[in-house]
């Protein structure tokens, strides 16, 4: 078979490696992916689409206290978190020269107990030294050596890995308090690389595990350790001449020339003698020996066009000391697009699986080992990045000139990938540099390469949107919320410019439930009332109700009342939202209740001053008070007490209705002779006396035949019930007959003194209204204890001061014999 051939024409084609992402035109479509955990005492539901729900964990979703993780679970967790290995024969390991003293007083230290900062500068071989110095502790301490990353890392973050390392917990981040108790039970030799920060907050890492001795490795442009943290201080500085040029040889991997020794000899003069620059160096030794072996290659890997020359100059020493530029001339056309994308995202590294799709080249993963194999690059934790001075060096070379559009060509594949439901969140975090770097470099000002100004870019905030929406959830999920509120903030500058308002709010709801997340209640309350605003301005309903829980659960942790109102009709309350009882449309309208009568207070009352807040005759919505202490708690009962209350009320006000009615209609008045005529009487004019006479009922009752009540023999005179200032009639308080009123003519309706009568045989024949009026004014009579009957108007052709038309009562007895007073 023809090797050449290999992957071209009829052959069969080379597998594509690995890209990170399966085939989209094969899978079916998949729901979107939710994540449920545990954060301190709240259960979080990462919700993609509608937004993250948050609600009091419930007794059964509690996790357990975590166990530890045995001496080989540790071990695997590290090796899972190395960066990949390059594609490629692997790169030989040099040995740690004129690094011995400084080794075994490290060593020392830390099986004292003691904690020690090692600070050197950048490509010093700090790093080196850390992986020898970790090998040789690793049986020191009860939970062995953990390694972690500092490189844009908080002490709380640190934190919580230093627990993720040591204790098996899946889907549960600790509270504050939860996770300094678990961290200071850890016994360990910490190992913490490219530490970014000093003084105060490195007394608080150290605080927060007295069980461990860390060994933090640091440049020496770092904030210094503050004065009572008892840090040990190592320096570490450049190698020596000859080891330098030793390790020069081991690089090459041959003797050195006398011409390559001293140009050596000025190189390390020049570098101080760092260790990084020897590498570099190397690497530029051996393409001049490829050059010479193959001189055919000078046009394929020089930018310099028809040399034709066997002999290969050595670099110049400017070259020596800077060799970014002339290293990557000389790599392939794959290699040198990594490298643009590199100085695009700011120095990271794309996983060597992203490559394929972002250069346009299958096999392009294989150039992160020519730029590893030459010293272009450096491991930090579980990725690599541009090494030392190699991102400044690239960009004077022109390698940034188009940085704008190889981040958005980044951030348009990270959306892609960043969203599929078959990447999991822990390869979503591994990648959150490069994702963030590429979100921020869409927005204009927020991001660029050391040297050029994003300033004067339009940007692409729509693409920063769809990034965010996309990474977000991962890094949430993935328990890398340094991560996930940066993609949230971005995202909401992003929408903000995009004019986006239903992803803004989207942005704003997790911002609030990520602070209320970490215990910031009120940046979690001002997050939420701007995304409630503008889902409801957006009639927006499930997410509107997402907010409001949240909003409940603010209210709830900070002790005040809710805002923003109660939910419409139809949508679900949170449990912990404070309900009234609003007032009707047209109010709540007042009993009317007999004169010197009137309703005292409940039964329940007695000694409750907050009855004198809320009257039991009225329901109306009342503005809750704001404070502390016990205000929380009764704003959750306080609507149920509510409904109580108004229930105890209306029951009352019925119950004492009824006492004045049923009193009214049963019991004696001791009101004089003639002041009333009683329901169910009939009026009899058979007899001769002027007027008509009324039934008189059955010795020994209290009712008449009709129903009503009995006759008082000392009051003959009843007053007919209704009458009102307006009828005419003319009483005085008590109920007799004004002293200026003329002779009475036929009852009106005001009354008048009849003779008490047998009662009628036959039916009674209706009168006539009255044709003479009242000499004088009647005077008003006190209202009644129900309202009146309406009347009829008055008859056509009435002279002025004529009394209205006769009323009838609406209470007619069932007996035939009684008829209608009139």
């Amino acid at each position: 078979m023809d090797n050449d051939s290999f992957g071209e024409g009829a052959g069969q084609a080379r597998p594509p490696r690995d890209t990170g992402a399966p085939d989209l035109k094969k899978s079916a479509p998949a729901l979107a992916r939710t994540v449920q955990l545990v954060a301190g005492d709240f259960l979080l539901t990462v919700n993609p689409v509608d937004g993250s729900e948050i609600e009091p964990c419930p007794p059964g979703e509690q996790p357990t206290r975590p166990a530890r993780r045995s001496a080989s679970e540790r071990a695997e967790r590290q090796r899972a978190a190395q960066p990949p290995v390059p594609p490629g024969p692997p790169a030989p390991r040099l040995p740690l020269l004129e690094r011995g003293e400084e080794r075994e007083r490290l060593v020392r230290l830390l099986g004292h107990g003691r904690s020690v900062r090692l600070t050197g500068p950048a490509g010093s071989g700090r790093s080196a030294l850390l992986d020898i110095v970790a090998e040789d502790c690793a049986n020191l301490a009860p939970d062995g050596v953990v390694r972690l990353n500092g490189h844009h890392r908080t002490p709380t973050e640190l934190l919580h890995e230093l627990f993720a390392v040591v204790h098996s917990a899946p889907l549960h981040r600790p509270d504050r308090a939860a996770l300094l108790a678990h961290v200071r039970d850890i016994g360990a030799i910490v190992v913490l690389d490219d530490l970014e920060f000093g003084g105060a907050a490195l007394g608080e890492l150290l605080d927060a595990a007295p069980e461990c001795a860390f060994l933090v490795a640091a440049t020496p442009d770092v904030a210094a350790p503050a004065a009572d943290s008892h840090l040990e201080e190592v320096f570490l500085s450049g190698l020596g001449r000859s080891a330098s040029l030793e390790l020069l040889q081991r690089t090459v991997e041959r003797p050195l020339t006398e011409d390559e020794s001293n140009w050596a000899g000025d190189l390390w003069f020049e570098s101080e003698g760092l260790p990084l620059r020897f590498v570099q160096a190397g690497a530029l030794l051996r393409q001049c020996d490829s050059l010479r072996a193959d001189p055919e290659t000078i046009d394929d890997y020089t930018p310099f066009d028809g040399v034709q020359e066997i002999d290969v100059p050595l670099p110049t020493l400017g070259e020596g000391a800077a060799p970014a530029a002339l290293l990557a001339s000389r790599l392939s056309e794959s290699a040198r697009e990594t490298l643009r994308f590199a100085v695009a995202l700011g120095g990271e590294v794309p996983h060597q699986a992203h490559l394929p799709a972002l250069v346009g080249d299958t096999h392009a993963d294989a150039a992160l080992g020519e730029l590893m194999s030459c010293g272009l690059l450096s491991p930090v934790g579980s990725r690599y990045r541009l090494a030392a001075g190699v991102m400044a060096q690239l960009t004077e070379k022109g390698y940034a000139d188009d940085a704008a559009a190889h981040a958005h060509t980044a951030a348009q594949h990270y959306t892609w990938w960043a969203g599929h439901p078959s990447v999991t969140p822990e390869r979503a975090v591994a990648e959150a540099g490069a994702v963030l770097v590429a979100l921020s470099m869409l927005l204009p000002g927020l991001g660029a390469p050391p040297g050029r100004s994003s300033g004067g870019e339009a940007g692409h905030p729509s693409a920063a949107v769809l990034l965010a929406r996309s990474a977000a959830p991962a890094f949430a999920a993935g328990l890398h919320w340094a991560a996930w509120e940066r993609a949230l903030r971005v995202g909401s500058e992003a929408a903000r410019l995009a004019g986006e308002v239903a992803e803004e709010a989207y942005f704003h709801h997790e911002l609030g439930v990520l602070a209320l997340c970490t215990g910031n209640v009120e940046r979690a309350r001002a997050e939420l009332e701007a995304s409630i605003g503008m889902r409801g301005a957006l009639a927006d309903k499930r997410g509107t109700v997402a907010g409001r829980r949240a909003l409940a659960l603010v209210e709830d942790r900070s002790g005040g009342p809710v805002a923003g109102g109660r939910t419409p009709a139809g949508e679900e309350v949170p449990a912990a939202r404070h309900e009234e009882s609003a007032s009707p449309p047209g109010g709540v309208p007042s009993p009317v209740l007999p004169l010197g009568r009137s309703i005292g207070p409940g039964p329940g009352a007695v000694g409750q001053p907050r009855e004198a807040e809320e009257p039991a005759t009225l329901l109306a919505r009342q503005t809750p008070h704001a404070g502390g202490g016990n205000s929380g708690r009764r704003n959750i009962f306080g609507g149920a007490r509510r409904n109580l209350v108004a229930a105890g009320a209306g029951a009352l006000l019925a119950a004492v209705l009824g006492t004045v009615v049923t009193l009214g209609a049963t019991s004696d008045h001791q009101d004089p002779p003639g002041s009333k005529v009683r329901n169910g009487q009939s009026a009899n004019e058979d007899d001769g006396s002027d007027g008509l006479d009324a039934d008189v009922p059955a010795d020994g009752s209290t009712n008449s035949p009709g129903g009503a009540p009995a006759e008082d023999p000392k009051n003959p005179d009843p007053v007919t019930p209704g009458a009102s200032s307006s009828t005419g009639g003319a009483s005085t308080p008590g109920g007799k007959p004004s002293s200026s009123s003329s002779t009475p003519s036929r009852p009106t309706t005001s009354g008048r003194p009849t003779t008490p009568t047998k009662p009628p045989t036959t039916k009674p024949t209706p009168t006539k209204p009255p044709t003479t009026p009242p000499t004088t004014p009647p005077t008003t009579t006190p209202p009644p204890s129900s309202p009146p009957p309406s009347t009829s108007p008055p008859p056509a052709g009435g002279s002025e001061g004529t009394a209205s038309a006769p009323m009838t009562t609406s209470a007619a007895p069932s007996d035939s014999s009684s008829a209608p007073v009139i």
